[in-house]
């Protein structure tokens, strides 16, 4: 990869008309974590982390702990202390040396967040990941959220399938916020965000999922690993209950003639889940940047 972009992302930039704006946010992708971001991964409770199974499908995983457990080690090392709960579909991927990774830390009450994509190292005490990419990106569509308190029970995996129940299709339905992790192959992992107004994820059929591509920050970073690759990864964290659902299957963008772009999901696995120790957040003060549902949405550019 020449740059802050491959030709996935070069290729979609080009079509939107938008790699001169592009090229100007690339200049804040860089390989080291500063001061201010080291501050910020001390404080949260909560990391999501994309990678492949050792089947190769690609999943969006939740690490939650106290805050601390996610801490710069170095100008450009993330540690991260334990691990993902028994029967997530990644636990094992984040515990092989060279596992090709992309997280981004969420923080719901000050609607910031920052990325770190990068190759993972098994550590005593969890994993770390040298990092190749570290970025900000602004609050639009974060919800903002409090913590209330952390769930000592829970089932762990609870369902596994290939095709949505209707409880998960109404979860879907009902969600504001979710994440999904891509893929370039040697290019690396990416992690990233989508939010707006509960049924901005549509629900096509059991196994069919679309979304609106909203504006965004002009780097097309995930439309542009599908272009590359198709395999994605969903998470959609059920924020009050601290239930999670992920999805892995793959996805490509639809490109309107009117500038308008969806990109439509084909889900080939899902796994449900209730663990202990889970964090429960309040309901949502939505973001005044959510675009109505149905909305026409113009030119997009994330």
């Amino acid at each position: 990869m020449t740059g802050a972009y491959h030709a996935g992302s070069l290729a979609v930039q080009e079509r939107v008309g938008v790699r001169g704006l592009a090229e100007h946010v690339g200049r804040s992708i860089g390989v080291g974590i500063r001061d201010v971001a080291a501050a910020f991964l001390g404080l949260q409770p909560h990391l999501v982390v994309g990678a492949a199974d050792g089947a190769g499908r690609m999943w969006a995983s939740l690490l939650t702990g106290t805050p601390g457990f996610v801490r710069a080690t170095g100008p450009d090392r993330m540690a991260v202390a334990g691990g993902l709960p028994a029967g997530d579909p990644l636990a094992e991927a984040l515990a092989t040396a060279g596992t090709r990774v992309g997280a981004i830390a969420l923080d719901p009450r000050t609607r910031r967040r920052m990325r770190l994509n990068g190759t993972l190292a098994v550590t005593p005490a969890g994993f770390a990941v040298e990092a190749e990419q570290v970025f900000a990106n602004c609050p639009k569509y974060l919800q903002k959220r409090e913590p209330l308190d952390l769930a000592a029970d829970g089932a762990g995996v609870v369902r596994r399938g290939d095709a949505l129940t209707p409880g998960q299709e109404r979860a879907v339905r009902g969600a504001d916020t979710f994440f999904v992790a891509t893929t370039a192959e040697a290019d690396g992992v990416d992690a990233s965000h989508r939010g707006g107004f509960p049924g901005f994820v549509e629900v096509l059929s059991p196994v069919e999922l679309a979304w609106p591509d909203y504006a965004g920050n002009a780097m097309f970073l995930t439309l542009g690993n599908l272009a590359a690759d198709p395999r994605a990864g969903l998470l959609f964290p059920d924020w009050e209950s601290g239930a999670v659902l992920q999805l892995s299957g793959r996805a490509q963008t639809e490109f309107g003639a009117d500038g308008e772009r969806r990109v439509r999901f084909r889900l080939e696995s899902v796994v449900e889940s209730l663990h202990p120790g889970r964090l429960r957040w309040s309901a949502p003060e939505y973001s005044p940047a959510n675009p109505a549902l149905g909305a026409h949405l113009g030119r997009t550019t994330r």
